[in-house]
C-alpha cells in the first residue's frame, strides 16, 4: 500500500456532528414507531466517537463498522441492532437492551456494559472486508488500535442467556453477577476474569480458558466444561448441581476442603470457640471454618459467634437453635440449611447463598458495639445474598442492609423487616402477608405490593 492509499484508508469513517446525530436519531425512532416520517438510520462506516446517543430507541440500526469509542448508549435500545465489526471501546452501554444484537466481531475492550441485557447477542468472530484503496485488494477492517474482543470489558449483572462468544480475546473481563444460562463460551479466553455469583446454568465452556478466573458463589448447574483449563481458578464458595469434572483441568485450582482434609475435630473446635467467646479471647480458640465442607453436618444449639464460616459449604446442614452474632458467612453455600430460631445478630452473609433455607422465627437485627465511639450497632447483612424460596415466616429482620438480596418466592410471612435496607431487592412472588416493612427504604426494590409502597410514600 502506498502512502497516499494510507492517507485514503483513514478518511474512510464519515464523522457526525452531534446536531446531525439527533436528525438521524429522531428519524429512526419515527422508523420503528412506523411514522410517516421515519427512516431507518443507516450509519455503517461512521465516526460517532464521543457522541450522545443515551436513552433513544435504536432498534434495528444499522452500524456495521461504525466507531462509537467513549459514545454515551446508557439505556438505549439496540435491539436486533447490526453492529458488527463495530469499534465500541470504553463506550458506555449501561443498562443498554442488546437482545438479538448482531455484534460479531466488534471490540469492545473498556466498554461498561453493567446491568445490559443481552439475551441471544452474536458476539462471535467476523471480519469486515473493505477496499484498501480504489480499484485495490480487499482487506479487514481495522479500528485503530483497536482488535476485535472483550478484554477488560465490564458487565456487571448483565443477561447474557444464549449469547454466543467467540474464542476471542476477552482477558480480565468482569462477569460479576452475570446472568449466562445456556450461552456458549466454547474455546473464548476468560483467564484471570472475575465471574463473582454468576448463573452457569447450562452454558457452555468447552475448551475454554479459564485459568485464574474467580467463581465465588457461582452456581454451576448442568455447565459444560468439556477440556477447560481451571489451572489456579479459585472456586471457593461455588455452587455446583448436575457437573462432571473429568475432562477439566483443575490443578492448583482453590476449592473447599473437607474436614478430613482439615485433620480436625468439629466438636474440640466449638469447645474451643466456646472458651473464646466467654473469656472474651483470653483463652480458647476462634473457629476458623471458612473454605470447609461441612454439607450435612449437625451444629445444633452451639455458639459460633463472631467465628469465620466465609466461603464454607454448609448446603443441608442444620443450624437451628445456634448462636452466630457476628459471625461471618460471606459467600457460603447455605442451600437448604436449617436455621430455625437461630441468633443471627450482627452476622454478615454478604452473597451467601440461602435458596430454600429454612430460617423460621430466626432473628437477625443489630449488636450494641460498646467499642463504637458513636455508640452504633453492627448491622445484621444480607446484601446480594440468593433466598430463593426460603422460608422467613416470623424472622426479625430489623434494621439490617438487605441491598441487592434475592428474595424471590420467598415465605416472609409475619416478618419484621422494619427500618431495613431494601435497594434493589427482588421480592418477586414472595408471600409478605403479615410483614413490616415500615420505615423501609425500598429504592430500586422489585416486587412490592403497592400498600407497602404507598405506605413508604406516606412517611
Amino acid at each position: 500500500m502506498t502512502l497516499q492509499d494510507e492517507l485514503e484508508h483513514k478518511d474512510q469513517w464519515t464523522k457526525v456532528s452531534q446536531q446531525e446525530l439527533d436528525g438521524m436519531l429522531d428519524r429512526h425512532e419515527g422508523f420503528v414507531e412506523s411514522r410517516r416520517d421515519g427512516e431507518r438510520m443507516q450509519a455503517g462506516m461512521h465516526d460517532l466517537s464521543y457522541l450522545d446517543l443515551s436513552g433513544r430507541n435504536l432498534s434495528r440500526v444499522e452500524l456495521t463498522g461504525a466507531v462509537l469509542t467513549h459514545a454515551n448508549l446508557q439505556g438505549t435500545i439496540l435491539d436486533d441492532a447490526i453492529l458488527f465489526a463495530a469499534d465500541l471501546r470504553f463506550t458506555n452501554m449501561t443498562e443498554s437492551s442488546l437482545n438479538r444484537a448482531d455484534l460479531r466481531g466488534a471490540c469492545l475492550a473498556g466498554a461498561d456494559l453493567s446491568g445490559a441485557t443481552m439475551n441471544d447477542v452474536d458476539m462471535r468472530d467476523g471480519v469486515l472486508l473493505r477496499s484498501a484503496a480504489e480499484g485495490g485488494d480487499m482487506a479487514p477492517l481495522k479500528h485503530d488500535n483497536g482488535s476485535a474482543g472483550m478484554e477488560k470489558t465490564t458487565l456487571k449483572g448483565a443477561d447474557m442467556t444464549r449469547a454466543k462468544v467467540s474464542a476471542n480475546l476477552i482477558v480480565q473481563t468482569d462477569l460479576t453477577d452475570c446472568i449466562l444460562r445456556n450461552a456458549s463460551f466454547k474455546g473464548a479466553n476468560l483467564s484471570m476474569s472475575n465471574l463473582t455469583g454468576c448463573d452457569l446454568e447450562g452454558a457452555d465452556f468447552s475448551n475454554a480458558n479459564l485459568s485464574g478466573a474467580i467463581f465465588h458463589g457461582t452456581v454451576f448447574s448442568s455447565t459444560i466444561l468439556d477440556n477447560a483449563d481451571m489451572t489456579g481458578a479459585d472456586l471457593i464458595g461455588a455452587m455446583f448441581e448436575n457437573m462432571d469434572f473429568s475432562k477439566v483441568n483443575l490443578s492448583a485450582a482453590h476449592i473447599a476442603k473437607t474436614l478430613a482434609d482439615m485433620d480436625i475435630k468439629i466438636k474440640e473446635g466449638i469447645l474451643k470457640h466456646g472458651k473464646w467467646v466467654n473469656t472474651n479471647g483470653k483463652e480458647g480458640e476462634r473457629a476458623d471454618l471458612s473454605k470447609m465442607d461441612l454439607s450435612g453436618e449437625s451444629l445444633q444449639s452451639v455458639n459460633l459467634s463472631a467465628a469465620d464460616m466465609s466461603f464454607a459449604v454448609l448446603k443441608g446442614a442444620n443450624l437451628s437453635k445456634s448462636e452466630f452474632l457476628m459471625t461471618d458467612f460471606s459467600f457460603a453455600d447455605m442451600r437448604g440449611a436449617i436455621l430455625a430460631r437461630a441468633d443471627l445478630r450482627g452476622v454478615k452473609m454478604s452473597r451467601a447463598n440461602l435458596t430454600g433455607a429454612n430460617m423460621v422465627g430466626t432473628t437477625f437485627g443489630e449488636v450494641a458495639i460498646a467499642l463504637r465511639a458513636d455508640g452504633s450497632a453492627w448491622r445484621a447483612s444480607l446484601e446480594n445474598a440468593k433466598l430463593r424460596g426460603a422460608m422467613l415466616n416470623g424472622a426479625v429482620m430489623t434494621n439490617m442492609d438487605l441491598v441487592g438480596a434475592d428474595f424471590r418466592d420467598a415465605d416472609l410471612r409475619d416478618a419484621n423487616l422494619a427500618g431495613s435496607m431494601l435497594m434493589d431487592a427482588d421480592f418477586t412472588d414472595a408471600d409478605l402477608r403479615g410483614a413490616n416493612l415500615s420505615k423501609t427504604d425500598q429504592r430500586g426494590a422489585k416486587g412490592l405490593p403497592n400498600k407497602f409502597e404507598d405506605d413508604e410514600d406516606e412517611d
